[in-house]
């Protein structure tokens, strides 16, 4: 253990990546696997984490729920555990979360997937009083047709609890971003996870500068590091500790802070630090001493309840990305089609036309940071934060229009045409720029990635851009020679079978496999004899 220890208990770390399905419906992720390696190396820093890491890649359903059982076996209340899952998240029809293993099909989730009732169960069970649990999950795909429920991953619900710490990089069913670029094929770290990690090979998710990086201060870093990148997604934390647990010593800080207090031999056991209460569940603690201050420099509460009530403007942001799943023949796939989608969305307010006002109402400058929406952290931190008063939008309402509350947006649904291009294989992505939900504050839209989820058919198998089917012929007319209509993806074609042709041969019919997509042209159809009668 290090010089920072933190009592008698132990500190494990079980990290789970699946990045690649045998269900060609869930479709490929290239970062989990160099994010388990990556987070495993920084954790397992003796002058760092000094966590004990297992890792778990790639590995069926029953492997992953035999380790996570075995990790939270035989505990010791002292001990700090640490869960990271990257993978698939996906729902069944009655809205139960499970995630994705290797060997998951998506239509029989409850017995092919890890459930989050059972991790919840572990945890419960387990008798160590602090659990972290980091989920780098994609919810793209959660959803099954006519699953019930909202477009929320109820992740709070779904494992939260007394002595947990969960966070997640995002809890809706959008994208969570790997690397820089959707269309990238090179593993690169997600943005969430890699944010996690830099926060502790740097140190600089040690906010307070006391050596430490306690749970609140390293989901602190990871959303504002997200943030100012631009990343179109948002980090959640719930947190219900006892405690204010230290998860790293900060590189190079002073570890003389950094080293936890013995606490006394009744009371309090000493795998965590006891510094202040723990933070309000989606609340961290930066906010609330920014929050604090922020009262502080308006004269106090009773200052606050002597003015009338003002509302935060809404503060214009981006829209979300997002990537919807929609299944398509091969005919539609191999040849090309235009499809119409109804989507529930995002649009502008059409009340307030996007200021979040009622109508009447005054739109004051935010006072507290003079209309920049941010302010500096308190005790000296260096940096800002986004100002707690009008959060961020450097205006404060006298009333919000009731039909948005001031978000400047409601949900509505609305029908778009999308254009296939003949040639696209399952699980490529098209892109529609500005399709996308408008965003907070009646920012400009963001972009809706479609997923390609091609259908298997039920005569032809596809190879890359050539088609293989098998074709039955009688033994005289293999024997004699003949012609025959056979079945393409356009239409039928009559094809000359020559005598002798033996059983198993393979016969080429040029151009009548999919499109090419980057080139004119098409690929073939291959078609096998079987000699029947």
């Amino acid at each position: 253990m290090s010089d920072f220890a933190l009592g008698p208990g132990r500190r494990d770390a079980l990290l789970i990546a699946t990045g690649r399905y045998d269900d060609r419906t869930l479709s490929t992720l290239r970062s989990p696997g160099q994010d388990c390696a990556s987070l495993a190396g920084v954790l397992a820093d003796p002058g760092i984490g000094a966590f004990r890491t297992e890792q778990v890649r790639d590995a069926p359903a029953h492997q992953v729920m035999r380790a996570v059982e075995r990790f939270f076996m035989d505990r010791s209340r002292d001990d700090l555990l640490l869960l990271h899952i990257s993978c698939h998240g996906i729902k069944d029809d009655d809205g139960r979360l499970y995630f994705a293993a290797r060997d998951t099909d998506r239509d029989l989730p409850a017995s092919t997937a890890v459930p989050a009732a059972f991790l919840r169960e572990r945890m419960e069970r387990c008798r160590a009083r602090t659990v972290v649990v980091l989920l780098d999950c994609c919810y793209s795909g959660a959803f099954l047709p006519g699953s019930k429920g909202d477009d929320q991953i109820h992740v709070r619900d779904e494992l939260g609890g007394h002595g947990r710490a969960v966070l997640t990089a995002t809890n809706r069913t959008e994208y969570a971003w790997e690397g820089e670029h959707v269309e990238s094929k090179v593993p690169q770290p997600s943005r969430f996870t890699g944010a996690l990690i830099e926060g502790l090979r740097t140190g600089a998710a040690d906010l307070d500068g006391d050596g430490r990086i306690t749970v609140t201060e390293w989901y602190d870093y990871v959303y504002e590091s997200l943030h100012r990148a631009g990343v179109k997604q948002r980090p959640r934390m719930w947190a219900e500790l006892e405690y204010r647990v230290t998860v790293a010593l900060a590189v190079g800080g002073r570890r003389s802070d950094a080293r936890a207090t013995r606490p006394p031999t009744t009371g309090t056991p000493a795998a965590v630090t006891l510094d202040t209460p723990p933070p309000a569940a989606d609340r961290s603690f930066s906010d609330i001493m920014d929050a604090f201050f922020a009262e502080s420099a308006k004269g106090g509460p009773d200052a606050t309840a002597q003015r009338p009530e003002r509302h935060p403007g809404p503060r214009r942001q981006r829209g979300q990305d997002a990537v919807i799943r929609v299944e398509f023949t091969l005919e539609e796939t191999g040849l090309g089609t235009v499809k119409e989608l109804q989507l529930d969305t995002a649009i502008l307010c059409p009340t307030c036309s996007g200021s979040g006002a009622a109508r009447g109402a005054t739109v004051d400058t935010c006072h507290a940071c003079e209309g920049t929406g941010s302010r500096r952290r308190a005790f000296g931190r260096s940096g800002k934060n986004i100002c707690p008063e009008c959060d961020g939008s450097g205006t404060l309402l006298s009333a919000l229009c009731e039909e948005c509350a001031g978000d400047a947006r409601v949900r509505s649904r609305r029908t778009i045409s999308v254009r296939v291009p003949g040639g696209v294989d399952n699980g490529s992505r098209i892109q529609l720029s500005g399709e996308g939900e408008v965003g907070p504050g009646g920012g400009p839209p963001g972009d809706l990635y479609i997923e390609v989820a091609e259908l298997p058919h039920r005569r032809f198998r596809r190879v890359g851009d050539d088609l293989h089917c098998d074709l039955t012929i009688t033994a005289h007319a293999a024997k004699s020679g003949t012609t025959m209509k056979v079945a393409t993806l356009d239409g039928h074609k009559t094809i000359r079978i020559p005598s002798g042709t033996p059983d198993g041969r393979t016969i080429r019919i040029i151009g009548q496999g999919v499109k090419h997509l980057r080139s004119d042209g098409r690929g073939d159809l291959l078609a096998r004899t079987r000699i029947r009668g």
